[in-house]
């Protein structure tokens, strides 16, 4: 029986020799060059029943040699290597007929699994596509081994309408992941609507997904539009669909077992054409124990789960993605350094708002410091609210919520009790205080600017300091 030969192409020799030794140990022959060249050469002559290549060679570029490849030997499978591990190298050695793709460093059990597999299949079909190999032109940042195992998922999910299910902590960039799907798939020439079911008040649900016929409800003034049609041909991404209603998920689950729905007060059966991606930082399984989520339309929905880490998880990521917002948000030509010690924190750091607290928190140090050099000192100062220069057992404090507590609990029941204001209005206005006083300090006064920075229009904030006598002059 001939035996499967196996040629390996990469400039790295200790690569080439972990790889031939592993594969021999398998049963396989081995060929092996170090360049594009002698890959192309070995493949000329019908060496080759499976490739394993890097991306990046002396002479040239793997992505451009593997359309070649591809014509002279379609179903010859290819498994490409990467250190250049994005989500678009995933993409691309997918689209280019790739059978597989492994981020450097791999496992040599993973890739003797994925090679006894590759000798046993066909190759996927080959659809070439003109993307450029080295640059990611969607923003999904890191190069974690968490997130390279989502590029993979992502990347075989490109030219299928399965229907996803995205799980992970609130901030961890679940639509994120909804809009690449999307964008790189088949339906990107068509509509991406994304709606969430936490957002909506719940009797509106169903008319907000399905349209409704006029009066057929009080209010229903005019006929509506759902977002079923809307997104008819593309992607409808329900964010937050562990707070659908009962009745809703009812429904939902007709459209995915028929493809057809009834608007509300409607009779006609619509046909709907769309791709669902579904998301929710709840568990749906226990959702599910507790009579608030249907088993039927979790197991129609789960056909294929993305599990997005949190980002203390992932912290290796946190330099590229403070790069990514540094640059998103600067406010001058003069971009902010960051110090090594400052981004050593910022990974140590929990985030328990994931890569949207941040992508805030970097927003704010940008606004409120151009040109300033981020130090370790202002970091703490800013995310912790500490005077680095002090040691007190504040520094154990890690929220807002804590300092909260802290400050409460020096009072008796009577002396809340007694409070006049009552205790809410007195701790807002207590909190309101720092927070002007601090915005308005950085921005020099400047109404425009703290008006933005606070999420405030400028009446408001005018009302707010006179409110409480703050004569911004002597700031």
């Amino acid at each position: 029986m001939k035996r499967t030969n196996i040629i390996i192409a990469d400039d790295d020799k200790g690569i080439r020799v972990v790889l031939e030794t592993a594969l021999k140990r398998s049963g396989y022959d081995v060929s092996m060059t170090e360049n594009a060249a002698g890959l192309w050469g070995l493949v000329q002559e019908n060496f080759a029943d499976l490739i394993i290549t890097d991306v990046v060679m002396p002479d040239e570029n793997a992505f451009d040699l593997i359309p070649k490849i591809k014509k002279l030997n379609p179903n010859l499978p290819i498994i490409v290597m990467s250190a250049q591990n994005t989500l678009m190298t995933a993409i691309t050695a997918n689209e280019l007929g790739a059978f597989d793709y492994l981020p450097k460093p791999f496992d040599i059990k993973e890739l003797l699994s994925i090679v006894n597999r590759a000798v046993s299949e066909k190759n996927k079909s080959n659809e070439k596509i003109s993307l450029d190999a080295g640059e990611d032109i969607f923003p999904l940042i890191g190069r974690s081994k968490p997130m390279q195992e989502i590029y993979r998922v992502m990347a075989r999910l490109m030219h299928s309408d399965l229907t996803v299910l995205i799980t992970g902590e609130s901030g961890t960039g679940k639509e994120l992941i909804a809009k690449a799907l999307h964008e790189f798939g088949d339906r990107k020439d068509s509509t991406f609507v994304p709606i969430n079911m936490a957002a909506i008040p719940r009797e509106l649900i169903e008319s907000e997904l399905f349209g409704h016929e006029k009066g057929s409800f009080t209010g229903a003034i005019d006929k509506k539009i759902g977002k079923f049609q809307i997104a008819d041909g593309g992607t409808l991404f329900l964010d937050e669909i562990g707070d659908m209603p009962i009745d809703a998920q009812t429904r939902l689950l007709r459209v995915l077992q028929e493809g057809e729905f009834i608007t509300v007060g409607g009779t006609t059966p619509i046909k709907t054409n769309v791709r669902i991606i579904a998301a929710t930082n709840k568990s749906l399984l226990d959702q599910i124990k507790i009579g608030a989520f249907r088993e039927d339309l979790y197991y129609r929905i789960n056909v294929i789960p993305i599990i997005l880490p949190p980002l203390r998880d992932r912290n290796e990521d946190i330099p590229a993605l403070v790069s990514h917002f540094i640059s998103k948000n600067v406010v001058s030509k003069e971009t902010n350094n960051i110090d090594q010690d400052a981004l050593s924190y910022l990974k140590s750091y929990s985030w328990p708002g994931n890569i949207r607290e941040l992508e805030n928190f970097i927003k704010r140090i940008v606004t409120l410091y151009p040109n300033e050099s981020i130090s370790l000192e202002l970091i703490k100062e800013e995310l912790l609210g500490l005077n680095t220069n002090t040691l007190s057992d504040e520094s154990t404090l890690r929220s807002l919520s804590d300092y909260v507590d802290k400050y409460l609990s020096q009072f008796t029941i009577d002396e809340l009790i007694n409070d006049e204001l009552g205790l809410y209005q007195s701790i807002l206005i207590e909190f309101e205080r720092p927070i002007l006083n601090y915005v308005m300090k950085r921005t020099n006064n400047n109404q425009i600017k703290a008006s933005q920075i606070l999420g405030l229009n400028r009446n408001t904030l005018r009302k707010k300091l006179r409110s409480l006598k703050m004569d911004v002059s002597k700031l």
